[in-house]
This record gives C-alpha cells, structure tokens and sequence, in this order.
C-alpha cells in the first residue's frame, strides 16, 4: 500500500523458483458464513440462502488456508509454506486487485480455487525497498469460471523513525452516493474471523504500534474494498458486476471515520474511500450491466 515514485531495480533472483507456484483449494460456498457476513457488514438485504448469488468479493470468506499454528511468523502471517514467498522485509500489504465475475457463484454448491504466483519483483522507493508479488486467483463452479482475479501484495522495510504517511490527493468531492465508517476493533476482528486473516496489524494494537510503527490499528484493504461495492450493490440493485480494479493509496487506520462514495457513468462506477483527512485512500473502477 503504497503512492510512492518507485523504480524498478530488477526481479529478485532468489525466489524466481516462486514465480509459477500454485495451489487448489476446495470449499463449499455455504450460506452460513455468507449471512455472518452479511451481519459484519451491516448489510440491509434479506438473509441469503442456497441457490442465491454471493455479492461481489465476498468470495474472499472462503477458501482459508490450513496452516498451523506453529508455521505463521510473528506477524501472524503464513511467510514461506503458503503462498506468500519468504521475502526478508517484514511489512506486507495488500496493495489491490483486478478481478472479472464470468459467471455468478452461487450459495449451497462447492468450488475450487486455483491459486499460481505471476511475478514476482523488486523496486526502490523514497521510504526504502520494496518487493511486489502478484498472484492469480481463478474460482470455478461446476466447471465453470466465476471469479479470476489478480492480486498485488506489496512488502516494505520496517517503518523509520521519520517515516511519514505517504503523500496523497484529495479525495473526489463529487459523489452520487456516500456512507461514513466508524471502525472500531469489533469490525476489524469480525472480518478477520470470517477471512482467517490472522495478520496482527489487524488486531493487536501493541504489535502494529510497537512492531510495525503505524499509528493504530489497519482497517483491511478488502474491506474497504468489500464496502465500495457494496455501496454500489445498494445503490444499483439490480446491477450485476461484470469487473472491479481497485488500488491501496494509503492505510487507513481504525482511530476516526472514513467514508465510502461513488458515481456513475453509464454502465461504470467509480468509487472510493476517503480517510479523515479527505485524502484517497482507496480508489476503484467497477463495470456492470443493468
């Protein structure tokens, strides 16, 4: 997460035996985890059960990885036995996605998960080093695409003592709709539950302040992103998305409100989240049809 200038400075030789990496993964899509989703998120449209569609990005609630315990990093995340290869810099962030939604997944019916690692590489930013690693993630059911998406996880070098929040931009003033967020540690637990996101900068406010420098608590990329669409599910209805790029501008931290907002433009949208501040801190283009 990041809005940094970086240069490119080559891949990294030593996890090149990652790139091409993959994994299958099966689970069921059930209703169950779909409706305490639902209550996360406050979400105001009837309970969902089997046979319904699942909302945009909440295909993120399934598919968890079976590691132990003993396997995660202090972190709390799984570095070097799923995944996410064991690059030596010791913040790791979400970056963004683009995704394309071939075919609706229903609730009720199992499905598979292919998971292969793209690229990985190297860059130099004004705050240090970065490493960039992008996975492709394709859900199928019943033999059929749903869900192809491309994920940008970026790793950074630990925070220094006259590290800044990383400059930015004003968020659009101009909306067609918006919903101010309070977070609170509840929010960010619940999606961490329901994600098996076991990640400590998402939970435990003397690691992310004491370990890894940030202000307070991180507020989940994917569910600042998981809100920007549902604010257009409410919205439109009746719209079904097609396709969903989205990019991490700044972190977002669980201290004061943020808003989610949106315009359309014919059969697009674009949507954002704004910090506090009224700086971007997430931005979005999502297609649908009518």
């Amino acid at each position: 997460m990041t809005s940094e200038k970086e240069i490119p400075s080559g891949d990294v030789p030593e996890l090149d035996g990652w790139i091409g990496r993959s994994q299958t993964q099966d689970d069921v899509i059930d209703d169950a985890r779909a409706r305490r989703l639902q209550a996360t998120l406050d979400d105001p449209f009837p309970p969902l059960e089997p046979g319904d569609a699942l909302p945009p990005l909440w295909h993120w609630a399934y598919f968890w990885e079976q590691t132990r315990n003993s396997a995660l990093g202090p972190d709390g995340l799984a570095i070097g036995t799923g995944m996410l290869p064991p690059v030596e810099l010791p913040r790791i962030m979400w970056a963004g996605s683009r995704i394309s939604f071939p075919t609706l997944l229903r609730l009720g019916a199992a499905a598979t998960r292919r998971s292969t690692i793209l690229r990985i590489s190297e860059k130099q930013g004004r705050s240090g080093r970065l490493c960039f690693l992008t996975l492709r993630h394709e859900v199928l059911q019943q033999d059929q695409l749903c869900v192809d998406e491309e994920m940008d996880v970026v790793y950074r070098e630990a925070a220094g003592a006259l590290e800044t929040s990383p400059e930015g931009q004003q968020a659009p003033s101009q909306a067609d709709w918006s919903r101010e967020v309070t977070p609170d540690p509840v929010l960010l637990f619940r999606y961490s539950a329901l994600t098996w996101n076991s990640h400590r900068i998402h939970y435990d406010r003397d690691y992310v302040t004491g370990r890894e420098g940030y202000p307070g608590l991180i507020v989940h990329g994917p569910l600042l992103a998981t809100l920007m669409l549902n604010q257009l599910r409410y919205h439109l209805p009746e719209a079904r998305v097609t396709g969903f790029t989205f990019a991490a501008r700044r972190p977002v931290f669980d201290a004061s409100a943020f808003t989610v907002a949106g315009a359309c433009e014919g059969n697009a949208a674009a949507v954002w989240v704004a910090d506090s501040d009224g700086m971007l801190a997430m931005d979005g283009s999502a297609s649908f049809e009518p």
